[in-house]
């Protein structure tokens, strides 16, 4: 299950992936929180199931975090992943489900909605990206995965970003097919591939 808020690139590369069989996960439905925007229609074009979700179709956060919620179960997934997905999800969603989410820093370095800009204005000479879970703080899950990212003289946040976007999309489906294949656990605040051993 993929969550998305607008273009859906790091959705197309999912989709890309499921393909072969040998990835070992599907997206069984693509839902967003918003009518109109590109990665619907790139849920749709690969047959994909969607809806729509609107926060503002409901009275409060928590009824739209629990209307969530109940179409996510509609399609009974595994996995739930935020692929540029901007809205925060609350215990409707996060109690049931695991929840993997990109973010383009380093974390715990430079979280919230302005990463790229943050970390240029900062002046650091390396950045990257992080794949992680979600838990009910902004940028604060566990940690997945990461890479760097170096910054170039000259870059400013459109062509810095461009380059974490190329690294986010391979190390989300990375990520999600080792998942899908190998299991993972958590540990505290460690994140490993394999079944936990009992």
């Amino acid at each position: 299950m993929v969550l998305v808020s607008g273009s859906g690139t790091n959705l197309q590369a999912l989709l890309d992936a499921a393909a072969d069989d040998a990835f070992g996960a599907a997206v069984v439905a693509v839902g967003a929180d918003r009518d109109g925007i590109e990665g619907l229609a790139r849920a749709e074009r690969a047959a994909v199931p969607t809806f729509v979700t609107r926060v503002g179709d409901h009275a409060t956060r928590a009824a739209w975090d629990a209307a969530l919620a109940a179409r996510i179960a509609e399609h009974k997934p595994d996995l739930v992943v935020s692929a540029g997905f901007m809205k925060i999800l609350g215990p409707s969603v996060l109690d049931v489900w695991p929840v993997v989410n990109t973010h383009p820093a380093l974390l715990p370095a430079f979280p919230g909605a302005h990463a790229v800009r943050d970390a240029l204005a900062y002046g650091v000479r390396v950045t990257g990206c992080t794949v992680h879970l979600v838990d009910s703080g902004v940028d604060t899950g566990p940690v997945i995965a990461q890479e760097a990212v170096a910054v170039l003289d000259g870059d400013d946040e459109d062509s810095l970003h461009e380059r974490i976007k190329t690294v986010e999309r391979r190390m989300l489906v990375e990520v999600v097919g080792r998942m899908a294949r190998d299991g993972w656990h958590a540990d505290g605040r460690h994140v490993r591939f394999g079944r936990a051993e009992n």
